[in-house]
């Protein structure tokens, strides 16, 4: 009888702390309900801002994410508060917890640099097609930690930023204009001036090609078994690939109906009788 009413006791006495608590928790309730609202307004309205003025995407993403993960985090901090935890051991236990995932996360936290250090200084951009980390493909978004490429072959690759940003990257969307240099051979005994003349020709037929720089037709090399030609010309991005292809087929048939001969690699081979060497060395020899 006695367990009975010290249960009771402790009961009532719980009861009574949580009547007087529930006040500080319903408001801590309310203003996590009202502060993840007042998130998404903000986000929202930032996001509605970035859409008129046609912002950089990769800005806009990068700015959304860590405006949306900071309000979030002081959001935290305050219903925290609101709970009764003093803000100074708030701060304290923040700062210890901050120190051991930051040395569990060191590769995490430098992603993040990496990411803060794309952003600012832009070696690329959203759309942009680039090669590093032995990828190359389209530019798909650029997160906090990560950058997501489409490759050619419309694989999804995704590179930390921390190594993004401490190694090469070849941009080949930065200047809006591509080099080509096209390699064409022709046989020893086929006259190079004209066909210099052909392959010209063809350059200037392409759409797209410009004008400034001229496009170049030189003989690149005397190769082993054909005079071999560079072709040379700049090409805006959108139709350089366009022109690549068509320049090769179209090259080969050109070359061949104006009576050049395009060689392969040959070796002439020369068989001698094993007999006949031998005899003729004994030969020797006997003399």
């Amino acid at each position: 009888m006695e367990k009975l009413n010290n249960w009771g006791e402790i009961a009532k006495e719980y009861s009574e702390k949580f009547i007087d608590y529930l006040p500080t928790l319903i408001g801590a309730i309310v203003l996590l309900v009202v502060g993840l609202w007042v998130i998404n307004v903000i986000v929202g309205y930032l996001r509605r801002l970035f859409d008129k003025k046609d912002y950089d995407p990769t800005l806009e993403k990068f700015t959304l994410s860590a405006t949306r993960w900071g309000l979030r985090i002081l959001l935290f901090v305050l219903v925290i508060t609101q709970l009764g935890v003093e803000s100074a051991s708030l701060v304290a236990a923040i700062g210890a917890a901050g120190l051991a995932v930051g040395l569990a996360l060191q590769g995490s936290l430098a992603n993040l640099a990496g990411g803060v250090l794309i952003i600012v200084l832009k070696p690329f951009k959203v759309g942009d097609w680039v090669e590093a980390q032995g990828v190359s493909g389209s530019v798909d978004e650029i997160s906090l930690f990560y950058t997501k490429i489409n490759t050619f072959g419309n694989q999804r690759a995704v590179i930390p930023n921390g190594k993004m940003s401490n190694d090469n990257i070849i941009n080949y969307s930065y200047n809006g204009t591509r080099r080509e240099n096209l390699s064409f051979g022709i046989s020893y005994d086929d006259d190079i001036k004209k066909a210099k003349e052909v392959l010209m020709s063809l350059v200037k037929e392409q759409d797209g090609i410009l004008e400034d720089p001229a496009p170049q037709v030189l003989v690149a090399e005397l190769g082993d078994s054909s005079v071999n030609f560079s072709v040379r010309y700049f090409a805006p991005n959108d139709k350089f690939w366009d022109i690549h292809w068509n320049m090769i087929e179209e090259g080969k048939i050109r070359l061949e109906e104006a009576g050049m001969t395009i060689p392969y690699p040959q070796r002439d081979v020369y068989l001698y009788d094993q007999t006949k060497m031998k005899g003729t060395v004994r030969e020797k020899q006997a003399e």
